[in-house]
């Protein structure tokens, strides 16, 4: 039997536990784990830790048996789970699938389930689109939906104790669905992968706790208080505290579903929030953390009487909602390309900095994808409306933030909070590969308000985008054609009947759909 040290450190990456299964399994304390996972515990500290727990009588099983997600072992660790859910992302970032009861969850986790191909290019109403290839024409034929390396995962928003299985779309010959957008950003890490690139990735997710229940959309009550905050209160430990069951409850979420929640702060908007998810270097887990917490937010918020809205600018007067990412790409050594020692970063840094910049009109619509997201490119709010970048400056559409060098990474600012989270990094990472690849030269970065200089400005409307993106001979070295083409039909019908809407309309179909 190895100790748990070894196996820990040799296995822990590949372990579908998080932090308080594998601290109730091994007896070591779950900050320790957590000092573990991040590389951040010592030797000492991990054998003392270790030492503990035999002391105490604890076992860790080998690595090889330890009790993985799809193992049916984990639902045997859960008894208390009643029903599965099984899902997919659709193009619109919707969480498409099917309720299961529980006996048939492992023959689910081991063969999968069918889908028709359509479900994933589903409108944001979740209707077919018209004269889609994947419909009537080829007679709405199924794929199979397999379940992700993610495995069950609770859903602890839910009265009835229920476990999620994530999933994605493959054809019926076993050929990955090339209008699966999970599928995107794997072929995008595949050719990283093929480089000896790893990419680092860590996101900012902005959104607002609203009370939809009256007329206008306004700030809910203290639970502790009762009262309403009236104003916006950036960096408040009060407007914290007023929702702290809220956050308490996502951030237990957080741990037993394994994302990384790291620190959260109020915002610019009134009843806003940030929270910050840990640099991973894996971008198919980055993107499936980004997409799972906006699941676990919109569904806690709910439990409590509110909206938790990623919607892109809920208030007319107040900030928009951003998605915030910050890349680094790792070489086959460990050692990061983008430093050269020096506080500029290095040639490589400059070639992904030009690549995401020339994909970034074209990209309009993955960072924008819906009617409502185009309200908050307004000047003067920290949200971008031009194509630029620029050293420790939120103002641009790329940040390079200061720090040590051996941390140096660029900032995409630009994409909303109602963005599909596998598109964005597959955008993201393919425009700043083909910088690399091409050994590309950005311009001069700014210095300054960005609002005030002139520079190349993003699409200002929805159907500009739409145009951008088809026809752009960038985004189509990043994206399979049939999803291109896919997104592009789905984007039209939506700008179709979008004009049709009243505001009210609009808020009740994006708030918390997004």
């Amino acid at each position: 039997m190895k100790s748990f040290a070894e196996v820990f450190r040799a296995h822990f990456k590949e372990s579908a536990l998080g932090a308080s299964e594998l601290a109730r399994v091994s007896g070591v304390s779950k900050f320790v784990i957590y000092d573990l996972e991040r590389g951040k515990a010592s030797t000492t500290s991990v054998e003392n830790a270790v030492a503990l727990s035999e002391a105490l009588g604890f076992r860790l099983q080998e690595a090889d048996e330890l009790p993985g997600a799809q193992d049916p072992d984990w639902l045997s660790l859960h008894p208390e789970i009643r029903t599965i859910r099984v899902a997919a992302s659709d193009l619109n970032g919707v969480a498409r699938g099917k309720r299961v009861p529980r006996r048939f969850a492992q023959k689910v986790a081991e063969d999968g389930t069918r889908f028709p191909l359509s479900v994933l290019n589903l409108d944001i109403w979740g209707e077919d689109i018209d004269d889609s290839p994947l419909v009537f024409a080829a007679g709405d034929p199924d794929g199979v939906a397999m379940p992700t390396e993610r495995g069950f995962l609770p859903m602890p928003w839910l009265s009835s104790p229920s476990a999620l299985l994530p999933m994605w779309m493959f054809r019926e010959d076993g050929r990955p669905f090339d209008g699966d957008p999970r599928h995107a950003l794997a072929r995008v890490a595949g050719r990283l992968r093929a480089k000896g690139l790893t990419p680092v990735i860590g996101t900012e997710l902005e959104f607002y706790a609203i009370d939809d229940r009256g007329p206008e959309l306004r700030v809910p009550p203290s639970p502790r208080s009762g009262k309403r905050r009236p104003g916006a209160e950036i960096l408040s430990l009060r407007a914290l505290d007023a929702f702290d069951q809220f956050f308490t409850e996502i951030y237990d979420g957080c741990e037993t579903m394994d994302i990384p929640a790291e620190t959260a702060i109020s915002e610019a908007g009134i009843g806003q929030f940030e929270v910050n998810l840990s640099h991973v270097d894996d971008p198919l887990k980055a993107a499936d953390d980004a997409w799972l917490f906006k699941l676990l937010v919109r569904g806690i918020a709910r439990a409590h009487g509110f909206a938790a809205s990623f919607m892109a600018k809920p208030y007319e007067d107040y900030s928009g909602n951003g998605m915030h990412v910050h890349v680094s790409l790792l070489d086959q050594e460990g050692r990061n390309v983008f430093d050269d020692g020096s506080p500029t970063g290095s040639a490589t840094l400059r070639h992904a900095v030009a690549g995401c910049l020339a994909a970034m009109p074209a990209s309009t619509l993955v960072f924008f994808p819906h009617g409502t997201s185009y309200d908050r490119i307004v000047p003067d709010s920290h949200a971008p409306t031009s194509v630029g970048w620029g050293y420790e400056n939120r103002t641009a559409a790329l940040r390079i933030p200061a720090g040590s060098s051996s941390a140096r990474r660029f900032e995409h600012r630009v994409a909303g909070g109602d963005v599909n989270p596998y598109l964005m990094l597959a955008v993201v990472l393919g425009s700043a590969l083909i910088g690399i690849e091409d050994e590309m030269e950005p311009p001069e970065p700014i210095t300054g308000n960005a609002y005030d200089q002139d520079l190349p400005q993003l699409p200002e409307t929805w159907e500009a985008a739409i145009d951008a993106f088809e026809h752009s001979e960038i985004i189509a070295r990043i994206l399979p054609r049939d999803l291109i083409a896919n997104f592009v039909a789905t984007k039209r019908q939506e700008l179709h009947y979008f004009g049709e809407l009243s505001d009210q309309e609009k808020v009740e179909l994006y708030l918390d759909t997004v």
